[in-house]
């Protein structure tokens, strides 16, 4: 750790300690003092900002690092319009690489067939994930790994349990190298974003143990990395990999775009989705974790997914107590669609909602997918920000990239434009939601705020401060200039 004290001489500090402060001082990964640049002590080092604006870095508290190095340096479907546009990619792709052909982000209602990828790509194996990440669509050499399961589909568009042994079987091509160096490059881009932190959420039906522990075992300068191994009954075995809990994606149903997220009524066409837990066994799973210190959560979007994880805690509170569970800070991720029944839940048992604020963004609205596969009422209930903040539910924000992208200002931006005015939050709370917020979801407190003998963890934004004193994003998220980790700088420009 560099132990010399340092001053950085900033534009404005954004800070509770001092709202009119211009500089701080840092020494062995902490700030010594805060204030106007005119009265600062006497510092060895002097780093100036210029008039950068000076906040606390941000946490992502949902990201797959792999799968987010992947899609920056792999097929970006995000913006085909047809099944032409992605056969067009892959064929391109062919052509001038070796191996799986991996691809993310498409969103189409007639994609591609398997026939029609297995001839674009030569014979070669292809993997395709839809922007959710919740089905995908594969080859025919791929596709017979997902014979026999739930969810296969002759045609290529495989979801549920064929999904995730399509996934297994592609990912398993991967070596050592071609990993971490997938991980270093979802890091670095993360640290460029004024990103500190970010909580990985592996598991076994969504990466591997392997892909897990390379990501924890990474040395650099980069953001500090939380795992959270989502396997049920698996809070030792987390423990045992290093993990910070025995949750993330646990799934206990799927997702909206892929209509696997359940719910109590029907989507507009059909269905109900689908449940992959009991509260018997979420229950179980709670009582496993609280007796063995670990943090326990689960996957849950669908209103039918949400309370089956709740009932799951009311059976943990009566073998391990509710105070004990409400100690243990368990998560719930993505928690979109919840009424009154399902927040008093979350207050009753501390649960803490780690939500994507971009997924109003994307898919939000009268008009937007979540209105087509639910209708506009329903649609505009999810994600209510507002509610949750209003009875102290700890919120922590993330992108679940890749996803959606990197992009803290713009989860900002988006949780306090939420499409329904009455589910929106200020700007500041949402900053919260994405900085102390999600320091609060791994149990450090102390950290997400800039105040003396706080920690030096911040970023410097080529932006001037607004009169709440954040940047204004109507013209899109500020240039991060430098990030800086307990004192150690992790992106400078």
């Amino acid at each position: 750790m560099d132990t010399t004290p340092t001053l950085y001489a900033a534009g404005r500090v954004y800070s509770p300690a001092d709202p009119a402060a211009t500089a701080l001082l840092t020494e062995g990964g902490r700030i010594t003092w805060l204030g106007p640049r005119a009265e600062a002590p006497a510092a060895a080092r002097v780093v100036d900002l210029g008039g950068a604006l000076v906040t606390p870095a941000f946490v992502d508290a949902h990201v797959h690092a792999t799968d987010t190095g992947l899609a920056l340096s792999g097929l970006d479907l995000t913006a085909c319009e047809s099944a032409e546009d992605v056969l067009d990619m892959v064929l391109a792709k062919a052509a001038h690489s070796t191996g799986v052909i991996m691809g993310h982000g498409w969103d189409l209602t007639d994609p591609p067939t398997a026939a029609e990828l297995d001839a674009a790509a030569g014979g070669r194996p292809v993997y395709l994930t839809r922007i959710d990440k919740h089905s995908a669509l594969v080859s025919p050499v791929l596709l017979k790994e997902a014979e026999g399961h739930t969810g296969h589909d002759e045609n290529g568009w495989v979801k549920i349990e064929a999904h995730h042994a399509v996934r297994t079987a592609a990912y398993a091509t991967m070596g050592l190298a071609e990993r971490t160096g997938a991980q270093r490059l979802a890091l670095r881009h993360a640290a460029s974003l004024g990103i500190a932190a970010v909580h990985e959420c592996g598991g076994p039906l969504i990466s591997s143990e392997a892909d897990f522990t390379s990501l924890l075992a990474l040395e650099g300068d980069y953001p500090e990395v939380y795992g959270y191994w989502g396997e049920l009954g698996g809070a030792a075995k987390a423990r045992e990999l290093g993990a910070a809990g025995a949750g993330g994606d646990l799934f206990a149903d799927g997702a909206f775009g892929s209509r696997t997220a359940c719910v109590r009524d029907p989507y507009t066409d059909g269905g109900c989705g689908h449940a992959y837990l009991t509260a018997e066994e979420v229950g179980a799973h709670l009582a496993e974790c609280t007796r063995l210190g670990m943090q326990g959560g689960f996957h849950a979007i669908g209103d039918a997914a949400i309370k089956a994880v709740t009932g799951g805690f009311a059976i943990a509170a009566a073998q391990v107590g509710v105070e004990a569970l409400r100690e243990a800070r368990h998560r719930v991720e993505h928690a979109e669609m919840l009424d009154k029944e399902l927040i008093a839940a979350f207050v009753e048992y501390g649960i803490v909602a780690s939500m994507q604020p971009a997924f109003d963004r994307l898919w939000g609205g009268e008009a937007g997918m979540y209105a087509d596969r639910l209708g506009k009422q329903r649609a505009l209930s999810l994600n209510p920000f507002a509610a949750l903040k209003g009875v102290g539910v700890t919120l922590a924000f993330g992108s679940d990239s890749p996803v959606t992208p990197l992009d803290p200002w713009g989860g900002v931006h988006a949780a306090a434009n939420h499409h329904h005015p009455v589910h929106r939050i200020s700007r500041r709370a949402a900053f919260a939601a994405h900085t102390r917020g999600g320091w609060r979801a791994v149990k450090k407190d102390e950290e997400g705020v800039l105040v003396p003998g706080g920690p030096a963890t911040f970023a410097a934004w080529d932006a001037p401060a607004g009169p709440d004193g954040l940047p204004g994003l109507e013209g899109g998220s500020p240039r991060c200039v430098r990030t800086v980790l307990r004192g150690r700088t992790i992106h400078e420009e």
